[in-house]
């Protein structure tokens, strides 16, 4: 009886094309009771996306095709998936104004949503850390080591966490670990538990639930979920709501890493934004 609270759809330009059905339709055979289509959103209109094909978020002109599908889809499966209208919503440190001005435009169309870091701001550029192993190394040469490269991204989310992004910021924090996505090629030694107990502390304060992400597990550089064992003991011993999500591209990838999850996990239910 689980709930996956993060999914992708064929609206992601850097995703599979796998219909909303096939998505549906493999819940409902791995037997799920829900899922929460949390698109990548658009990403704000004056941030130039640093990725090869600019494909990190999806398409404005597709973003409320993107919501009345999945409103169809609601309606659809009733009684037999629960279906959320969600987002994935990237924090990008210096266009929070923008954020939060996207976010009281949609959020009312939201069941869901999630806040992630995926962008660096490196000086006067950005880099998009989980793009590839390149990408990374290029940002260790750029600021001096890989672990001031852990050091800027747990920043970032702790700012993410903080920031004011309006009433429909949205209240679960994704992959929190994703710095990690190519730690068996660029191995560090610290183990930043004193910021990743910061970055805790901060959402237990907000009453905001964590992204225990399973994409992780798949990743060939990484092999751990998002966030790892000891920080979920961690979030746990806080009562911080864990909401699994497989952060599918493909209806394939549905339950990754649900099989591998820490054994005194108690997963949640997304919060919705609304009824």
């Amino acid at each position: 009886m689980i709930h996956d609270g993060h999914v992708h759809t064929p609206f992601c330009p850097h995703g599979s094309k796998d219909s909303f059905i096939k998505y549906c339709e493999t819940a409902i055979s791995h037997k799920l009771t829900g899922i929460t289509f949390a698109e990548h959103a658009p990403l704000p209109r004056s941030f130039v996306d640093p990725t090869p094909l600019q494909d990190s978020g999806m398409s404005w002109d597709d973003l409320y095709t993107y919501l009345k599908e999945v409103r169809a889809l609601k309606k659809e499966y009733k009684g037999h998936l629960n279906i959320y209208v969600g987002l994935e919503v990237d924090y990008i440190e210096g266009f929070e104004k923008e954020t939060t001005d996207f976010l009281n435009e949609i959020g009312p169309s939201l069941d869901d949503s999630i806040l992630s870091v995926h962008f660096l701001k490196l000086g006067t550029e950005y880099v998009c850390i989980d793009y590839s192993p390149d990408v990374f190394h290029y940002a260790c040469n750029q600021l001096g080591s890989t672990e001031a490269v852990y050091e800027l991204y747990y920043q970032t989310v702790l700012k993410s966490v903080k920031s004011n992004l309006g009433h429909y910021k949205p209240n679960r924090i994704g992959h929190m670990t994703l710095v990690r996505k190519f730690q068996k090629k660029f191995p560090i030694d610290r183990s930043f538990q004193t910021e990743t107990s910061s970055i805790l502390a901060e959402i237990k304060k907000k009453g905001y639930e964590l992204d225990y992400n399973g994409a992780g597990y798949i990743k060939p550089l990484c092999r751990e979920p998002y966030p790892y064992d000891s920080i979920i003991e961690e979030t746990i011993k806080r009562n911080i709501p864990l909401v699994y999500g497989s952060d599918a591209h493909q209806a394939s990838s549905l339950l990754n890493g649900y099989t591998e999850l820490h054994p005194k996990s108690i997963l949640a239910k997304p919060n919705p934004l609304r009824d």
